[in-house]
């Protein structure tokens, strides 16, 4: 897909997420709604995987380290094939396995999270096992950026830096708010591009709603030899829809009638300025 094209990828998946969350009356909006662009930008251009085939050898390795915003992961994978869209109807009913976190009885899931700072570490020994194995794979990890305060992530950076994992690919959702206010209120993590870089990441910060950005940081990876790389993706939560951006309240905030209405009005709106242009194919 052509950068144009995954945008209005995006917009369509955030309206999937949004109209699913409402009807189950749960989830959370506000960070999924921030991490679509990158989950955007990674299956639908940069990782190798096939639908068709969820457990080949070779395929690249996905950990939702934030787990809780899974709806945009079941949006996106329910696109893609791995399973049939008629299921986002089910999310978070009983007896469905599209839960509230990512559960690997779904085809595309590699592990069950939720529990941060869990990911990251998972994602060492996935990473480390492709290496001894002479295997090709990469293994990409998004975590939120209130999970930076648990202590497990700090030892998997460690770890990572230590046996040289230059295939392994770690991504912060900075968005900058969780559930109780402001990242840097609650637990204040600032510089941290500087302490990753200490613990002998190769960092690059970007746009993380911006396409182009995303795509061309993920083309260049593994980029230093010997390093794994961190990508601080500045995300804003609630993205797409304005009046949930910046807005903490939207963390787990369900949308009700008047509200979905309107933000899916907004994202049509861009959907059909992507499609006037003649960029969309």
């Amino acid at each position: 897909m052509e950068i144009k094209a995954l945008q209005a990828k995006a917009t369509q998946i955030r309206m999937d997420l949004l109209q699913m969350i409402a009807t189950a009356k749960t989830g959370h909006t506000g960070g999924s709604l921030s991490n679509t662009d990158i989950l955007t930008a990674l299956y639908y251009r940069i990782m190798n995987i096939d639908p068709k085939n969820p457990k080949a050898e070779d395929r690249d390795r996905f950990i939702l380290s934030k787990g809780h915003s899974v709806e945009s992961l079941w949006s996106v994978l329910a696109d893609r094939g791995f399973f049939p869209r008629e299921d986002l109807a089910t999310f978070s009913q009983f007896g469905t396995k599209l839960i509230g976190h990512p559960n690997n009885k779904v085809p595309g899931i590699e592990m069950n999270t939720g529990a941060l700072g869990h990911g990251l570490a998972v994602g060492v020994g996935m990473a480390l096992a492709a290496k001894r194995d002479g295997a090709s794979y990469r293994t990409f990890c998004l975590m939120g950026d209130g999970e930076q305060a648990e202590g497990s992530v700090w030892e998997a950076a460690m770890a990572g830096s230590h046996y040289k994992l230059d295939n392994l690919i770690a991504i912060i959702d900075r968005n900058r708010l969780q559930i109780s206010g402001s990242t840097e209120e609650v637990m204040g993590l600032d510089p941290l591009e500087d302490k990753w870089a200490a613990f002998g990441w190769h960092v690059v910060s970007i746009d993380g709603n911006d396409m182009k950005d995303l795509v061309d940081t993920f083309a260049t990876v593994p980029a230093v030899a010997g390093k794994p790389t961190l990508v601080m993706a500045n995300t804003v939560k609630g993205k797409g829809v304005s009046f949930a951006e910046n807005v903490p309240h939207w963390h787990h905030h369900v949308p009700n009638e008047l509200e979905l209405g309107k933000a899916l009005a907004e994202l049509t709106a861009a959907l059909e300025l992507y499609e006037q242009k003649g960029e969309v194919r």
